[in-house]
């Protein structure tokens, strides 16, 4: 079993007492030691005391199993919103919220998230900036596209 593997069967009862998810584990390897990056968000938002809780209980149990030889450091955060969106639970999260979404194809897509299963998302187009003469259909504003056709998603941060 990888170490990678290993968090992951540690994080698990970790993160179902606070209702969190998993979206990433980062292992970061230095001449001198390791970092290991955790991941970690819930629905309604993760809190600092949560991310401490989970790190303490984590630490806690590596050093009781011996699992890390070599020097570390544990690192549990949430994503920022440079992180792409990676699960359809984070899309379902940030519906409402604008999108720049790379597809597989190379395509780029800017709107705003409307709607999001387990397998596809629904995402409005900004309407055209310029008066077009004959009205525009609202329905072709509307895009499906299918989570494994996507390559990077990243939420907009808008200032406005």
């Amino acid at each position: 079993m990888t170490l990678k593997e290993h968090l992951e069967v540690l994080l698990n009862p970790l993160l179902e007492d606070g209702n969190c998810f998993l979206i990433d584990i980062l292992i970061k390897a230095s001449k001198t030691s390791n970092k290991i990056i955790i991941l970690v968000d819930s629905d309604e938002g993760i809190t600092i005391q949560q991310c401490t809780s989970i790190s303490r209980r984590l630490a806690k149990q590596l050093e009781e199993l011996e699992l890390m030889t070599d020097p570390y450091t544990l690192e549990v955060s949430s994503p920022g919103l440079d992180q792409p969106l990676v699960l359809p639970r984070q899309y379902q999260k940030n519906i409402g919220r604008n999108l720049k979404i790379t597809l597989k194809s190379g395509d780029a897509i800017t709107g705003t998230l409307t709607a999001a299963k387990d397998t596809e998302i629904s995402i409005e187009l900004p309407k055209p900036k310029k008066k077009s003469k004959t009205p525009v259909d609202e329905s072709a504003l509307l895009r499906t596209i299918k989570l494994e056709e996507i390559s990077k998603a990243l939420i907009e941060i808008s200032f406005k």
